[in-house]
């Protein structure tokens, strides 16, 4: 073959291929082959022009691309862009039955649990619990496993777990670990006045929506000298966007017909400035939904006054937190009320105000009703309406009787004897609904 190569044998009959003998692919990297190695090149001055050039290009093309990336988008595009904007409910599996990861968390928590599991198995829920143990005290590994947990299994009900104030500033709450890591978005309460439970006010039926990944629990402070210490407020226009967009759509879905932004505009006028035009913004495409605003200071006080005007409600996170426990005590306290956080692709439920209640664990006299009701929204959330229902009516019915009420809203009951109060009920009712 000509032009191609050449055969050469030695005394050792020893053949090589010229062509590839003569390859050498970069000269300032050592080759080696089969045949033969060659080694490296001394280094080029070359070399650090080219890198300086690769450095500025790419300097350039970022600076070309972050204004484009960080325009605002238009209304349009973020409904566009999040068709899907909270989590679908997951298959169930094999027989119809669903897993669910289960947190017990801290103070009450466990104990609660355990009812819970106790009403879902006379009630013949199909769920089945991955229970996971973490608490204040929890290391690294034990927050992953229960990530893990939660992304295999994209549903989750917990207790609150501790934020223990004694620990070093770089110790964050497991909590918010939990919703900044899964990106749960929108946390959501419903506060309503139950039957059988005194208070103030009656009638009260509000849905309060609140931005749950950013805003004041950013975790971003640090002492800059001693005795001064700077804590960030992180409002981006995306997410104000997202949260009031999901409280719109919500209100629609729901038959409500109005929402009220709550902020503090008037003094921090870009964060919660931004915030109010992104409702603003968002409010603009529902013509049919009543739109007004409120500062927060002025919203708490027309809540304890007459808060009956307000339907469904959208705040960034602190006011959130704030407002959260005074509807709660509006309609008999923490242990009533159920609440959820939901995420493009997670959804955890637990009590809406994060109350661990550890003055009062393992006494017997936790209000059940918070974390069943809690249960009751996560059924909602993987189509098991059914057994939602007769679990929820069974709750409200064992309301009517004093007998039952636990210390927390004016009885002697115990938290056991209020639970089998429930049970009674569901027994009462045909189970063959549900089927």
């Amino acid at each position: 073959m000509p032009g191609l190569a050449s055969w050469k044998a030695g005394p050792h009959k020893t053949v090589f291929w010229e062509p590839l003998a003569r390859f050498r692919p970069n000269p300032r990297v050592a080759w080696i082959s089969f045949f033969h190695s060659t080694p490296p090149l001394p280094p080029s001055p070359l070399q650090g022009d080219l890198k300086m050039a690769v450095s500025v290009a790419l300097g350039t093309a970022r600076h070309l691309w972050r204004p484009a990336l960080l325009a605002p988008r238009s209304v349009q595009a973020l409904k566009d862009s999040n068709r899907r904007n909270v989590a679908s409910p997951p298959p169930a599996k094999y027989g119809g039955r669903h897993t669910v990861t289960m947190i017990p968390g801290d103070g009450i928590g466990p104990e609660l649990m355990l009812h819970v599991k106790e009403v879902f198995r006379h009630a013949c829920v199909p769920v089945d619990f991955e229970e996971v143990l973490v608490s204040s005290a929890a290391s690294e590994e034990d927050m992953k496993n229960a990530l893990m947990a939660i992304r295999r299994n994209r549903v989750a009900l917990k207790g609150n777990i501790e934020t223990n104030h004694n620990l070093p500033p770089s110790h964050k709450s497991r909590n918010n670990i939990l919703r900044t890591n899964l990106d749960l978005f929108a946390n959501v309460i419903h506060c309503k006045s139950l039957p059988g439970v005194a208070t103030r006010h009656q009638d009260i039926d509000i849905l309060i929506i609140r931005e749950n990944t950013e805003g004041e629990y950013s975790n971003l402070e640090h002492e800059s000298v001693s005795g001064v210490v700077e804590s960030l407020k992180i409002i981006t226009r995306v997410k104000s966007l997202r949260i009031a967009e999901y409280a719109f759509k919500l209100a629609h879905e729901a038959g409500r017909k109005k929402v009220t932004a709550v902020h503090k505009a008037n003094i921090m006028k870009l964060g919660d400035g931004l915030f109010l035009q992104c409702c603003k913004d968002v409010a603009a495409g529902y013509p049919n939904i009543t739109f007004e605003s409120m500062i927060v200071d002025n919203t708490t006080m027309q809540l304890v006054s007459r808060p009956q005007q307000f339907d469904v409600m959208v705040m960034p996170n602190l006011y959130g937190n704030i407002v959260n426990n005074v509807c709660a005590g509006l309609v008999g306290g923490p242990g009533l009320v159920p609440g959820a956080n939901y995420g493009r692709n997670y959804a955890v439920f637990e009590t809406a105000t994060r109350n661990t209640g550890k003055s009062i664990a393992g006494k017997n006299i936790a209000n059940p009703t918070a974390t069943l009701l809690a249960g009751c929204m996560m059924l909602d959330h993987l189509k098991l309406h059914n057994y939602a229902s007769v679990i929820r009516k069974a709750v409200l019915a064992s309301m009517d009787d004093p007998v039952t009420h636990t210390l927390d809203i004016g009885g002697q009951g115990t938290t056991s004897e209020a639970v089998q109060s429930i049970l009674k009920h569901i027994k009462k009712t045909d189970l063959g609904l549900m089927q």
